[in-house]
């Protein structure tokens, strides 16, 4: 084959993930501890470096579920970093996603090969390079999106009370909502579907439990219907 490009440089392709989960109260992110230099014993976002068979997205999927285990999990590419000194040790653009999960479905014993460890956003340590601007791009990211998308639920479990809904929320936006104007709005979209469950673990009437309706949702999308938080 031939090299048209042999004179033109040559850089590294990484890419690193933005992992937030959620634990029924707060909204968190998943780090890990650096294991080789630069940067060795730093605390970092998960990432690799792409192979050469493989593309942006699938190399993001490897990555995550090599921490977490997970697969079909929701993924965004969030931006390419390529400032030339981002990285001490060579030229390296950085192609980054975020994902969502929920913390009880990940696999701990994953995490911990890679000494991950759960975060509160608001007691974030120190991250190398130019990872902590990754994060606060990717929040953002997620409260626009949120705004407009139900992409929430991807954080929930699969069945959920109104209240985990609202605190979700809250922990996505750092705001208290009315209880009773969340409740109203959410369930006039009628993408939610009310089981005949109760989860009790907050008191004996116990709270109905819920599940998002994604066929019905798809559907609606299709009619024009417009999430608006």
């Amino acid at each position: 084959m031939a090299d048209y490009y042999k004179d033109e440089a040559k850089h590294y392709v990484a890419v690193d993930c933005i992992i937030f989960g959620f634990d029924g109260n707060r909204l968190k992110l998943l780090l890990i501890k650096r294991n080789f230099e630069p940067g060795k014993g730093q605390w970092s976002l998960m990432g690799g470096f792409l192979k050469e068979n493989e593309g942006l997205d699938n190399a993001a999927q490897r990555i995550l579920e090599q921490l977490t285990g997970l697969q079909d999990i929701f993924l965004e590419q969030l931006l390419t970093y390529g400032e030339v000194d981002r990285d001490p040790a060579a030229r390296v653009l950085s192609v980054a996603y975020y994902a969502l999960i929920n913390t009880s479905n990940f696999d701990e014993f994953k995490a911990k090969n890679y000494k991950g460890s759960w975060f509160e956003l608001t007691e974030m340590p120190e991250l190398i390079f130019d990872h902590a601007e990754m994060v606060d791009k990717a929040r953002k990211r997620l409260r626009r999106k949120a705004k407009n998308q139900p992409i929430g639920f991807e954080l929930l479990p699969q069945k959920f009370t109104l209240p985990q809904l609202m605190k979700l929320y809250e922990a996505i936006y750092d705001q208290k909502f009315d209880k009773r104007n969340f409740r109203k709005k959410l369930l006039s979209y009628n993408i939610l579907k009310m089981l005949d469950e109760k989860d009790k673990k907050g008191s004996r009437k116990g709270a109905f439990l819920y599940q998002f309706d994604a066929d019905k949702y798809e559907k609606m999308i299709l009619n024009g219907f417009s999430f608006e938080l």
